[in-house]
């Protein structure tokens, strides 16, 4: 009986109101409900049955990427005069991700049925965020969904551009280090033993730099698997830890802030991230105190996420944003000195838009700066290595020759 109770794709075929074929998928419990829906879509069916699952299949995994570009392609054909549910088959049928297709087959399925955008989306909560479900309700509440799917798209493709910038920072070095270790390993555990063989013949003593290098080799090749074993124990508990210790995670967030130049990247994406969401929230007409809750939401830091609701419980008390987010002390003066001018004018939100671009454009320019200073020193690092390897291994022949 459970079974039946899951959501199945099924493929039909049937005429429109012209008369004319059609076909296309769409989710349901059963093919009669399957059936019932396309009857109020206008669509005689013919054929309705589940649609087959291949042999072998592995899903692509939807990414909030995927959600932005489907966000600001519904916009862009509700902006058109396009149907609703028209605009749910025409983005379907471009998707190239096919979980994405089927995640808005089952959207237009709900819409179709009578349900709203909105409820559709609350369906499918990996996808869709309160805030996303917030302000696509209130778009459609209000007569403007175009609008305000075309600001939710521009949040969500500014956020997904910070998080990329942010990953271009981390992942340059973080992978040149793998490759560092890998290559070091490789010459310790293949190259150094050839050399120590031919050394051994020499019946002379080493230089202590290479004596170094091949007792290095020799706990290498004794020991790689333990020390790759705890390498790959060691990451996969610091991701269970902060998973499951709120209070490690917490730690962690801190010290992130404090780490020399890669702080500076995290609190300026931070401060971004903040002035982005309470911007769109604030400017859709959703009230401080819950854009508040949302914007903790989307803060992407312990530290800031408490400071964020402890601003919120003091304008729930009737303090002004300004010293609200002033009393923290973890915002900066420009921030202030905007909220402030915002507040005043009756411009909130487009003064928070003007900090987001601010700080993302911060963001933008600490990555490059950062990158080009970490080429010439992993560079460096990486010369450092496998140079003093070579050094070590070919110190002894010269030493040999030069006794010659």
């Amino acid at each position: 009986m459970a079974a039946q109770n899951k959501d199945a794709v099924f493929v039909w075929q049937g005429t429109d109101k012209q008369g004319r074929k059609t076909r296309g998928e769409m989710v349901a419990i059963s093919p009669a409900i399957a059936k019932a829906q396309l009857r109020k879509q206008g669509i005689a069916p013919k054929v309705v049955k589940r649609k087959p699952k291949p042999l072998f299949s592995s899903k692509k995994p939807i990414k909030p990427a995927d959600i932005a570009i489907f966000t600001r392609q519904m916009a862009t054909m509700l902006k058109a005069g396009v149907p609703l549910v028209q605009s749910f088959d025409i983005v379907a049928e471009g998707a190239g991700n096919p979980t994405m297709t089927e995640l808005v087959n089952a959207i237009k399925n709900d819409v179709a049925s009578g349900g709203s955008f909105a409820a559709a989306c609350a369906k499918h909560p990996k996808y869709f965020d309160d805030l996303f479900c917030s302000l696509v309700e209130s778009g459609e509440q209000s007569g403007t969904l175009e609008l305000m799917l075309d600001r939710v798209a521009t949040y969500k493709e500014k956020t997904e551009a910070l998080k990329a910038k942010i990953k271009k920072a981390l992942t340059y070095p973080i992978a040149v280090i793998c490759v560092a270790i890998v290559v070091t390993a490789i010459l310790l555990i293949k190259v150094v033993p050839q050399f120590a063989a031919t050394f051994e013949s020499f019946g002379s003593d080493l230089p202590a730099f290479t004596k170094l290098v091949v007792g290095m080799s020799e706990w290498m090749q004794a020991n790689w698997y333990i020390m790759f074993a705890a390498i790959g124990v060691s990451v996969y508990a610091f991701g269970q830890a902060r998973r499951r210790s709120q209070a490690f995670s917490d730690w962690v967030d801190k010290v992130s802030l404090k780490i020399p130049a890669v702080g500076d990247i995290i609190y300026n994406s931070v401060i971004a991230r903040f002035s982005r969401t309470l911007a769109t929230t604030f400017g859709a007409g959703v009230p401080l105190v819950d854009a508040l809750n949302s914007v903790a939401g989307a803060a992407g830091n312990a530290v800031y996420n408490k400071a964020i609701i402890q601003i919120r419980d003091d304008v729930t008390t009737g303090q002004t944003l300004y010293s609200a987010i002033r009393f923290t002390n973890l915002f900066p003066t420009m921030l202030l000195q905007m909220v402030s001018i915002g507040e005043e004018s009756g411009s909130l939100d487009e003064m928070l838009d003007k900090v987001a671009n601010h700080y993302e454009e911060a963001v933008d320019n600490a990555v490059d700066s950062l990158t080009a200073l970490l080429e010439p020193f992993i560079m460096s690092v990486l010369g450092v290595l496998v140079g003093g390897l070579m050094i070590a291994m070919y110190l002894p022949i010269f030493m040999l020759g030069s006794a010659i």
